[in-house]
């Protein structure tokens, strides 16, 4: 049994696949420890580590100058602390899953001679795997291409991107069928805060719009904030339409086995869950990101017939109701987008990526 710490910034899109690391590495009899920031108690009550450190971290902003050295300044002290922590435990190997509070401890990390694995989750290498990837002695990517890594490609390895236990117990889920006259039909919307509010102003005045035959036949489950439920539920009982709100959903994955279509946005594990269930979707990337991570994330989908980009800034409820009304009348449609968006699914990622940890901690025990 090896001590491995798994390194995951306090969000969803980082913290998922590393959770999926976790649980499959604990099956292989691992001690699993996480270092990440103080967000994870929004996410991670339910990672399996054997214990959690929180390190200081921040992310620099080179528009600020003020923010910039104050962040520098806690980067630093955060890798002091990792520097103690990471003496302490011991471990074999480090993985890395991208953000700022991944740098202190991977810093950290690479001054013990502890040799470290980074994992990029999205299509376009982000800035903090960027700054850290010459101290990595392998970088795991789940897209091919992935940008930004020209300059470090003789390290890098195609894994995939790996999903949650909860995935892939409902990954073999059939795509439900769907009778073009008169079946159901299931549509799910969900997205982090942002994507909450947009889709919240969005999606209800989008249906309502589409023709009230078809409308009648849907079943929407939709993430709300909890200020937005009342208003969003008023506008859906006006239109007389079947919908479950919620401001956060624990059975997700089960509930996107069990959708004909999906709204969301396009965050790597999003796509990578799309793609292990083969549910197709409408995918509005986060604007304004710098690296256009989210948007690279949809066209992978979208370049393989599974999923269709809808760009927020131009997207309306009356030009998302025609696009609605189009794929509902189109099963056979949905159905070829489903298989499509299965297609782009890598279920073994974990598996992949667990074996290049197992065997870079084989050598450092060797050495």
């Amino acid at each position: 049994m090896s001590t491995i710490v798994l390194m995951a910034g306090g969000t969803g899109g980082h913290l998922f696949p590393a959770m999926a690391l976790a649980q499959e590495l604990r099956r292989r009899g691992h001690d699993i420890q996480l270092m990440t920031d103080h967000r994870v108690a929004s996410y991670g009550d339910g990672f399996p580590a054997s214990a959690t450190h929180v390190v200081p971290s921040a992310t620099p902003s080179v528009r600020n100058p003020i923010k910039f050295v104050t962040a520098g300044m806690r980067l630093s002290g955060g890798i002091a602390v990792a520097w103690g922590m990471l003496r302490r435990i011991r471990p074999a190997v480090v993985v890395g899953f991208g953000g700022y509070p991944v740098f202190p401890p991977f810093v950290a990390a690479s001054v013990l001679g502890i040799p470290g694995i980074l994992h990029e989750q999205n299509a376009v290498m982000g800035r903090a795997n960027r700054a850290l990837a010459r101290m990595a002695k392998l970088i795991a990517l789940s897209f091919e291409p992935t940008a930004k890594t020209e300059d470090f490609a003789e390290k890098c390895v195609l894994v995939g991107n790996p999903v949650r236990d909860r995935v892939r117990e409902v990954s073999d889920t059939a795509y439900p069928p769907l009778d073009p006259a008169t079946g159901t039909i299931n549509l799910l919307v969900f997205g982090g805060s942002q994507g909450a509010r947009v889709f919240g102003e969005l999606v209800p005045s989008a249906v309502s719009d589409i023709p009230a035959t078809l409308r009648a036949r849907l079943r929407i489950t939709q993430q709300c904030r909890p200020e937005d439920l009342d208003r969003v539920a008023e506008v859906y009982r006006k239109a007389k339409v079947n919908v479950e709100l919620a401001s956060f959903f624990d059975d997700l994955p089960k509930r996107m086995a069990e959708a004909h279509l999906v709204i969301s946005r396009s965050g790597a594990s999003t796509v990578a869950e799309l793609a292990a269930l083969g549910r197709p979707a409408i995918l509005v990337p986060l604007p304004g990101a710098l690296d256009a991570d989210q948007k690279n994330n949809a066209l992978v989908l979208q370049r393989a017939g599974g999923g269709w980009i809808a760009d927020q800034a131009t997207l309306t409820p009356q030009s998302l109701g025609t696009r609605l009304t189009s794929l509902f009348g189109d099963p056979e449609g949905l159905a070829a987008a489903a298989a499509a968006a299965r297609s782009q699914g890598q279920p073994d990622a974990v598996s992949k990526l667990a074996d290049h940890v197992e065997r870079l901690a084989q050598k450092e025990i060797s050495a």
